[in-house]
């Protein structure tokens, strides 16, 4: 569905050129969820932008739904349901207007785009809304509004651009459903961005995780996960730098990075090898406040692979 080769994209500001996306591969299987994983400037949007023919390349190919990104930018639109983070509805039109009015302007008769506003409704939990202002809908109810914008031409290929962003819990995991549901049910193939690590970890089939612009890592979630053997200890210390020092001479540990308070060790078995450990601190003179054991998550696996949390 989507195949791409040394996609790039610069942006010159008055004093220097910016490097948004960097030679960046990407391959996208029909049927597949797949999440573009990355702190904020990471080039994540940059890079979903480009394959919906909104941002042109600075370098690279990308064939998008079978249609030649620089060649036939008409049809990859064509193919293309996309729905960006900020969203694009009037709120001083109706739910059924704005969507009948999308519609249309993909090529949809009025009755057929009435017809698909209904049913899109109905499976968006939007039913009995299409009287009502879009400016007076819940940011909940909005941001379903803005997924059904992009389906109601019914396309093979949905770029979300992060889908949750701003909602409540609730509202997330009701949105989460809605986006399964869109490839179990209507069969659509779905590239969302997303900083969330846990909206990566529930939806995603795959993930690239992004940082400066390139791909660093690349797999199921469990396939991430697996990347880092062994538990990860985190110590709260009161001295980093000797902390650090001690911990890299000891043959039990392995990958020391230093985080918010303290270190985390990577070890073969965190419960045996946490208490030698924190002797070896004791005896150097470190206090060490608390210990916490844990096996990797996906931002283990970032802070890993970039040497920081994806959440800084």
């Amino acid at each position: 569905m989507i195949t791409a080769r040394g996609l790039a994209r610069t942006f010159k500001t008055r004093t220097a050129t910016v490097e948004a996306v960097r030679g960046l591969d990407l391959d996208v299987a029909a049927g597949e969820i797949v999440g573009l994983l990355g702190p904020n400037g990471a080039g994540k949007t940059t890079t979903q932008r480009m394959l919906a023919t909104l941002l042109a390349p600075t370098a690279g190919t990308a064939t998008v739904a079978g249609c030649d990104l620089r060649a036939d930018p008409v049809g990859v639109r064509r193919q293309l349901g996309y729905v960006s983070q900020a969203g694009g509805t009037n709120p001083g039109a109706k739910v059924d207007e704005e969507l009948i009015t999308q519609g249309q302007l993909y090529g949809l008769t009025a009755a057929t785009a009435a017809t698909r506003a209904r049913a899109l409704c109905a499976s968006l939990d939007l039913a009995d809304l299409g009287d009502r202002i879009i400016g007076k809908l819940s940011g909940g109810q909005r941001r379903r509004l803005d997924i059904a914008l992009g389906l109601v031409h019914q396309p093979k290929l949905v770029f979300l651009d992060e889908p949750s962003t701003g909602l409540d819990p609730h509202s997330r995991a009701n949105l989460w459903s809605h986006i399964r549901g869109l490839r179990d049910q209507a069969g659509a193939t779905i590239l969302l961005t997303t900083h969330y690590l846990d909206e990566a970890d529930a939806l995603c089939d795959r993930i690239f995780i992004i940082d400066h612009g390139v791909i660093v890592a690349s797999g199921t979630p469990a396939e991430l996960k697996r990347r880092i053997s062994g538990d990860l200890v985190t110590f709260e210390v009161d001295d980093v730098e000797r902390a650090t020092a001690v911990l890299r001479d000891h043959p039990e540990a392995r990958d020391v990075t230093a985080v918010e308070r303290g270190l985390r060790v990577t070890v073969d078995r965190g419960e045996a090898q946490a208490l030698p450990l924190m002797r070896a601190l004791d005896d150097a003179g470190v206090k060490v406040g608390s210990l916490h054991i844990a096996h990797p998550s996906l931002d283990d696996v970032f802070l890993t692979l970039t040497g920081r949390s994806l959440r800084e």
